[in-house]
């Protein structure tokens, strides 16, 4: 998947390994960076790498 790809909530559900229901409350809280096309939500995955090591970091720092 080149870095740019546009993930839908399954995909996105699927890349952390979360379930789907997850991954949408996640973008509807503002908690993974995405954006709206129409209704559905898209996530695009250099973003959404760029947040898993803003996690990892916090995990460290708070840990």
């Amino acid at each position: 998947m080149p870095n740019d790809d546009i993930m839908t909530v399954k995909e996105l559900a699927d890349y952390l390994k979360i379930a789907e229901k997850t991954a949408y409350r996640f973008a509807s809280e503002g908690k993974v960076p995405g954006f709206k096309v129409g209704s559905a939500w898209r996530f695009r995955k250099s973003e959404i790498d760029r947040w898993i090591s803003e996690q990892e970091r916090k995990e460290v720092n708070d840990g």
